[in-house]
């Protein structure tokens, strides 16, 4: 006789040291209103490199030269940070972050996270984000 299909397994954890990674990343969301906090997003980064560290330079009231500008993007990019144990933590011991497990830097892919969730984990998680988020002006950009 048919079981049916698998249960789907819960989404990663939401937690962080700190506690819930909704409320982590709302209060700090909510206190850009009260302090000189600059926001990146991911996708614009690999979307415009430069444009996004002439942003930092800015929010730190540097303008950046040219031969500077350019080598931060090549130094920022994901391929350069893999490969560099001062920003891969490939250095750590194993049991701190075990690289046979999961590498810190994994893909570098915008939207990569589809591949990582099911289709009923993404919705929960969307159902989840509507409730927790609610009133908040914070969106996440999931695709170029």
């Amino acid at each position: 006789p048919a079981l049916g299909p698998p249960a789907q397994p819960d989404p990663p954890s939401l937690t962080v040291p700190w506690g819930s990674w909704f409320d982590h990343v709302r209060a700090w969301w909510d206190a850009r209103n009260k302090h000189r906090i600059l926001y990146l997003f991911y996708e614009e980064i690999h979307k415009d490199p430069r444009g996004e560290i002439q942003k930092v330079g800015r929010f730190l009231g540097r303008e950046l030269l040219e031969p500077v500008l350019e080598t931060i993007v090549e130094h920022t990019s994901f391929e350069s940070m893999r490969e560099n144990p001062m920003a891969n933590y490939s250095t750590l011991p194993p049991f701190i972050l075990d690289h046979a497990v999961s590498p810190f830097m994994r893909k570098g892919t915008v939207g990569d996270w589809t591949t990582q969730f099911t289709v009923a984990q993404s919705e929960r998680f969307d159902t989840e984000w509507a409730r927790r988020m609610e009133g908040s002006d914070l969106r996440f950009h999931t695709r170029l």
